[in-house]
């Protein structure tokens, strides 16, 4: 028995494709020998047959054709080859868009019931359903209004020439009040004063955090947290967590063992108390929150930035005027979408998923444990899925579906198409039954990337505004997102931040010093690409997968604070290329792979963030030794006279040590 084709045909409609393919396929119906799941193709004059069978996976259709017998190899893969380009034109990649919907004539669910029944259905044992679906089909028209338009975004900052008539009641105005109150406590805390703005009631989470203690310490040397408080927030603790990928359809070689991560995301944070605390000590320290408050635009003079913005309940305008405006808005903001034009993200992970209460049955899963990422099915109607599951307290468990993806006009990437699979393979991934189980609340959003080539090629700062988190692109190619890569930045962007303010260097040419790069997470943006599926195009089904378990079974392999190291983007440049070079010789197929799906431009886009990380790294190695103590040593005259100058060295500094992955709170 020979492996002749295996494809994917991306529709969830399996019996249709076996009914196309015993009755439509133009070949010779004498030859054909129909079965439950497909058919068999046998010839007189040979000694073998072809046997093709269909399965559904995933919400989606795969199709095999294999060789029996004495069969001729050549006639065969023709016939395989004619299969599947007549497959491809009858069931096309399409990339399906939400329809468009007036909720002042109709409620949410009865507008989406025809095109997601399944995310309808559940959505409505979900508290809080109607609002959260809501927000999800808000969510996907923003992201795809700003995909389809991005050289013509919204202006929402401007110039002005008029100056606000009293002098700036806040020093600080954070936009967005996930991400943006752990920075704006803190702030607050340092004595300034803090607005804090956020469009949903505050405290309303659409995700959960985890991380490691090890990367909460964070929080607790900026005096945020006390070790007693952190203790409060934290809902489960695990004692491993997994990451394995699918290799039922790869060769022997392309399969990989399972990577435990004991210390990579193994802490599950009560988010919703999270937040509660650092709102409490917001206020506490003096700062104030407009919450059910969204922003409309700002006007940017010489002396303060004016917000204007919209309280939702009252449908009010309102205005505050701030020495200086933080984005924290996440990948909905307006204002990256102007400050980078055609390039402010190029690539997200739309997710989806909730967090469940109760209902599956016993022994589904050990709370002990979490499943820090798993596929259990190939490339998915042009997505290569991928879980994450993470007990909470009680008998909660926390589910993520996601996909890396390409940001493109034409398929932006769809939250309501996601959630449709995930309600219908939820059970293949976890045996449970649907209706039993007992829904606490949605987790969905947009996490975007930027692939950088330089510490320069991202605009991250305006006159008097600084974005922060998803806004700018402050993620990790792999299990971080926004919480964790702000929370091991944060020590950097706050003493930056406070310089600036400090010193009232407010411009966009001393702000742009604010920021959280590291040269080592930015050449690993080749891997995210990796992950994706290009628009327009299909790939080998098993693709995907074969390269995460190359690299995965290649971490499994080493010594465990090898694989802590590199999944907590603190590797540095000897020891990326070691895995980068160990990898190609496992799998010699990777670089071409890669070259195909990034194209040539990225892969050499790449190769420039590869120098950019190279000369970093050599400048590190003869800096870092010396350049921070100096610095440390000559700040009383250096700052006081040359603020400028003071701000970035602070930032070279920083840059040396964090920028490479290896901030000075983590342990050595």
């Amino acid at each position: 028995m020979e492996e002749i084709l295996y494809i994917e045909v991306p529709i969830s409609d399996t019996a249709s494709v076996c009914q196309w393919l015993q009755q439509n396929w133009q070949i010779d119906p004498n030859h054909k020998k129909l079965t439950t799941q497909g058919l068999r193709l046998q010839f007189p004059n040979t000694q073998g047959e072809l046997s093709i069978f269909l399965w559904s996976v995933q919400n989606t259709t795969y199709l095999k054709v294999f060789r029996w017998g004495k069969f001729p190899v050549p006639f065969a893969r023709r016939l395989a080859q004619n299969l599947k380009s007549s497959l491809q034109h009858q069931f096309p990649l399409t990339y399906p868009e939400p329809p468009q919907i007036d909720l002042s004539q109709e409620s949410i669910f009865s507008a989406l019931q025809e095109h997601y029944p399944k995310t309808v259905h559940f959505f409505q044992k979900i508290p809080n359903g109607e609002a959260a679906l809501t927000r999800v089909y808000w969510w996907e028209q923003r992201w795809r209004e700003e995909a389809r338009n991005p050289q013509q975004p919204k202006t929402v900052v401007k110039r002005t020439e008029v100056e606000p008539e009293s002098s700036p009641e806040y020093d600080l105005i954070y936009v967005g009040g996930a991400l943006g109150v752990i920075q704006a406590a803190v702030m607050a805390r340092r004595g300034y004063r803090v607005l804090l703005m956020e469009r949903l009631p505050f405290g309303r989470m659409n995700r959960e955090w985890n991380i490691s203690r090890q990367e909460f310490q964070a929080l607790i040397d900026l005096g945020l947290f006390t070790e007693s408080e952190f203790e409060t927030v934290i809902a489960r603790e695990y004692k491993d967590g997994y990451n394995k990928f699918f290799d039922g359809n790869n060769p022997p070689d392309l399969k990989g063992d399972v990577l435990h991560t004991p210390t990579v995301l193994n802490i599950a944070l009560d988010s919703e108390k999270v937040l509660a605390l650092c709102g409490e000590k917001l206020q506490g320290f003096g700062g104030e929150i407009w919450d059910e408050t969204e922003f409309r635009e700002a006007n940017v003079s010489k002396t303060a930035v004016t917000v204007d913005c919209q309280h939702l309940p009252s449908d009010t305008s309102k205005t505050a005027t701030g020495r200086l405006l933080i984005d924290a808005m996440g990948s909905a903001s307006p204002i990256a979408w102007q400050l980078n034009a055609d390039r402010a993200f190029d690539s997200v992970c739309p997710t989806v998923g909730a967090t469940i209460k109760s209902g599956f049955p016993p022994g589904v899963w050990d709370s002990d444990y979490g499943d820090v990422l798993n596929s259990h099915g190939d490339i998915s109607r042009g997505r290569q899925l991928i879980w994450e599951l993470f007990p909470a307290a009680e008998e909660e468990l926390t589910f993520y579906l996601f996909h890396y993806h390409q940001v493109h006009p034409q398929n932006p990437g769809s939250l309501l198409e996601m959630y449709e699979d995930f309600f219908t393979i939820l059970p293949e991934y976890r045996r449970c039954n649907m209706e039993d189980l007992q829904w606490k609340k949605a987790t969905f959003g947009y996490i975007p990337g930027h692939f950088s080539v330089g510490k320069r090629d991202r605009a991250v700062a305006f006159d008097r505004l600084l974005a922060l988190g998803d806004a700018a692109s402050l993620q990790s190619p792999l299990v971080f997102t926004g919480f964790g890569s702000l929370i091991r930045n944060l020590d950097r962007l706050t003493t930056l931040l406070d310089t600036a303010l400090k010193h009232d260097l407010l411009e966009a040419e001393h702000l742009n010093q604010v920021r959280a790069y590291q040269s080592n997470v930015a050449v690993t943006w080749l891997f995210s690409k990796g992950m994706m599926v290009p628009t327009g195009k299909t790939l080998p089904p098993q693709r995907i997968n074969s390269m995460l378990n190359t690299f995965f079974g290649l971490l499994a392999n080493e010594p465990p604070e090898v694989a802590d190291t590199f999944i907590k983007d603190r590797a540095g440049w000897g020891l990326f290329n070691r895995l980068a070079l160990k990898a190609a010789w496992m799998n010699p197929a990777l670089i071409a792979w890669i070259w195909e799906q990034a194209g040539a431009k990225d892969f050499f886009r790449w190769v420039g963030s590869y120098l950019s990380f190279t000369f970093d790294s050599i400048i590190s190695f003869l800096f870092r030794g010396w350049f921070p103590q100096w610095l440390k040593n000559n700040q009383s005259w250096l700052e006081k006279r040359y603020p400028s100058l003071w701000l970035k060295g602070l930032s070279f500094s920083y840059a040396l040590s964090t920028g490479m992955g290896n901030p000075n709170h983590y342990k050595q």
